[in-house]
């Protein structure tokens, strides 16, 4: 599970009905200083200015630059899930039913997106119209998140699951909303 500090400005991001920003203009020193936080967002201002090799104001700077314009989103928390009991991650595809479909993919992400063995969700284009990654104690509480929390959602016509056996991450994306 990830926590994060939102810095984004206020105003929106694009996903919650806002006008998709252009992509920032990014230098050289703003790409290295993006490289070195994704392996270490704890680094300390001099750390991060050092590995990057400008001087401290300049990385101090830039990093605020790079938060103001919403390239940075925020800072997250990576949690080993088995040391905290939860070593059994799956993957759910969810389908919803024809109809009045803006109201229920509004509704059944909101309400999973709450759910505490909910690590992610994504909202996609194609055969699934959500994934749904949590992570759990054991298979029965997967089985008990599948009824209790996706099929018995009214919207909800299928659900796929699969096991995930191993992961890993390159980087972490921000949220559309």
């Amino acid at each position: 599970m990830t926590g994060s500090n939102d810095l984004r400005p206020a105003g929106g991001a694009a996903g919650d009905g806002a006008v998709a920003a252009p992509p920032a203009d990014l230098d050289e020193v703003d790409r290295r200083l993006l490289d070195v936080l994704a392996t270490d967002g704890r680094l300390s201002n001099a750390a991060l200015a050092a590995a990057v090799g400008v001087a401290p104001s300049t990385a101090h700077t830039r990093l605020r630059s790079l938060i103001d314009r919403g390239v940075i989103t925020g800072f997250l928390t990576s949690v080993d899930q088995r040391r905290i009991g939860r070593p059994l991650q799956a993957v759910i595809g969810v389908t919803l039913r024809p109809g009045s479909r803006q109201a229920a993919i509004t509704a059944f992400s909101e309400a999973v997106r709450s759910l505490p063995e909910v690590l992610q969700v994504f909202f996609l284009g194609g055969h699934d119209d959500f994934i749904v990654h949590i992570a759990v104690s054991d298979s029965s509480e997967i089985r008990t998140f599948v009824v209790d929390h996706l099929s018995a959602q009214p919207s909800v016509a299928s659900t796929r699951t699969s096991i995930v056996f191993d992961y890993h991450r390159n980087g972490v994306a921000a949220s559309f909303r």
